[in-house]
């Protein structure tokens, strides 16, 4: 008779997957609440005190760190040494563990948990069985997801474990390098420092077909936290890369209107910036706004939104070429008319937390670690300072508030143009912050904006005082950027000199 070891936090399935294995003739030992979950369903049940000869002990810290367990899924069938240090020992081998872990990570998500409630649910006696299941998995049947319960029955009952036991041994330890990358995480997150060693695990969530370019093979992976992995895809052909990438960096652009009161919001994103960014009465509004700062870019773009996406902001999408529209929800209106282009990528992004987080940027041979831009780290005017002699009128602070909030989501150097609350020019990427400016104005130009009264703000100071006289004879009123530079003095002469109204945040928002 075969033995399996059954001990989990996670009871999904457990009592189903225990009577296969008993009709089977498999004998079962088990631990704690498993057992008595297994013996309220009538599956007899050896407990694993008994197989021990110790009981649980420490509140139950201590109760399968025994020889008798771990020499029971370390022994080497094929190994006559081993095999004798068995039966010398009095050790019948273990066959089959289905273990899973304390809920370290659901715990610590919690704000109320205490360090103590923490530290208690960080698995010890779990982590060894399984690994010790997993090394020796030509010999031992190692699960760890209670959805493989079905494929081990199976696999059992037509023989063909052979082939299964090392994808499940892999599963082992992505998990329990997943479950101590999380108390890693958890036992650093405090630290004013950023730690000395840090730990990212990535799950595969999808292939995909290539990345940037069809000759690199390509993948989306994600990690615990809250994001990409969170996306639900409603219709449409399989995402790319490139599409990931602008998706990303469209949620990011509508990030800083995303409070419960904020005013419908809309980006239109091509590589990955925005090409259109506006304020609207409701999501039609905002799409139509976003979509007149540049009506010759948006052609293959990402579109996001803020706030629910409606049947008449689809009509209003009908005649564009879009690659996807992305939202914290699409209406079932909306969606029948998104459906009209079968290739058309509608995908679902539930609000991101404001979470401080770690942002990592891949270079050749390792990462760059910074916090993550958050634009609350920016926006707090209480720092702001009007430096010239003319002051913004109220409805420029209006529009200087969003551009402020816009331009952090512009590759820089990054300059906007803005009237009503809605970009009407975008100087992106430039080498130079004057070619920015002046490439602001030549946009907003050639799609039939007027310049004169607009507002301008910068993702960084101005080095010289150029990018100001570039503005100034586009007819721009005001000004917002950081400040920071050596030659401050020169700039807000400048904007003194034409008139124009200047406000520095002391805070820059580039993005490389």
């Amino acid at each position: 008779m075969s033995r399996a070891l059954l001990s989990v936090s996670d009871k999904r399935g457990i009592v189903e997957f225990a009577r296969e294995l008993v009709s089977l003739r498999w004998e079962i030992v088990s631990t704690g609440g498993t057992a008595e979950a297994l013996r309220r369903e009538g599956i007899p049940v050896v407990l694993v005190e008994h197989v021990t000869g110790f009981p649980e002990m420490m509140d139950g810290r201590v109760k399968t760190l025994h020889p008798k367990v771990h020499g029971a899924l370390l022994a080497r069938r094929n190994n006559s040494g081993d095999l004798a240090a068995l039966q010398q020992h009095g050790i019948t081998p273990i066959d089959l563990v289905a273990v899973n872990l304390y809920p370290f990570r659901e715990t610590v998500a919690k704000p109320q948990t205490t360090f103590a409630q923490a530290i208690e649910q960080i698995d010890i006696g779990g982590p060894s069985m399984l690994r010790s299941a997993a090394k020796n998995h030509e010999s031992v049947i190692v699960v760890v997801d209670p959805d493989d319960y079905p494929l081990v029955i199976s696999s059992l009952k037509d023989g063909s474990l052979n082939d299964l036991k090392r994808t499940l041994a892999t599963k082992v330890f992505a998990h329990t390098a997943a479950y101590d990358a999380a108390i890693l995480g958890y036992l650093t997150r405090s630290q004013e420092a950023l730690p000395e060693t840090l730990s990212v695990v990535l799950q595969r969530r999808q292939p995909l077909r290539y990345g940037e370019n069809p000759h690199q093979r390509a993948g989306l992976y994600v990690t615990e936290e809250a994001g990409i992995r969170d996306m639900h895809q409603l219709h449409g052909k399989e995402l790319s890369f490139n599409n990931l990438l602008d998706v990303d960096a469209a949620v990011m652009a509508v990030a800083p209107f995303g409070s419960k009161d904020a005013r419908p919001a809309c980006v239109i994103i091509k590589h990955t910036t925005p090409c259109g960014i506006a304020l609207g009465r409701n999501a039609a509004d905002a799409y139509a706004r976003a979509l007149a700062t540049d009506r010759t870019s948006a052609f293959g773009s990402v579109i996001a939104f803020n706030t629910v996406v409606d049947r008449a902001a689809a009509e209003a999408m009908r005649d564009l070429f879009v690659e996807v529209v992305v939202a914290p929800r699409v209406d079932a209106e909306a969606l029948a008319v998104f459906k009209e282009k079968k290739n058309l990528r509608v995908v679902e992004l539930p609000r991101f937390p404001d979470d401080p987080t770690l942002d990592y940027k891949r270079i050749r041979g390792g990462f760059l670690v910074q916090d993550r831009f958050r634009y609350g780290g920016v926006a707090d005017e209480s720092k702001w300072q009007v430096v010239t002699t003319r002051r913004p009128t109220d409805a420029q602070w209006n529009d200087l508030r969003f551009a402020w909030a816009a331009v952090g989501s512009i590759k820089s150097n990054a300059i906007i143009l803005v009237r009503d609350e809605a970009a009407i020019g975008i100087g992106a990427g430039q080498m130079s912050r004057v070619d920015s400016s002046f490439l602001a104005v030549h946009k907003a130009r050639q799609q039939g904006h007027d310049p004169r009264g607009a507002v301008l703000a910068s993702d960084a100071f101005f080095p010289f005082r150029d990018g100001v006289d570039e503005a100034a004879a586009a007819g721009v009123t005001a000004i917002i950027q950081p400040g920071g530079s050596v030659k401050d003095a020169e700039v807000i002469a400048a904007a003194d000199e034409h008139d124009l109204a200047m406000v520095l945040t002391g805070m820059r928002q580039f993005r490389h």
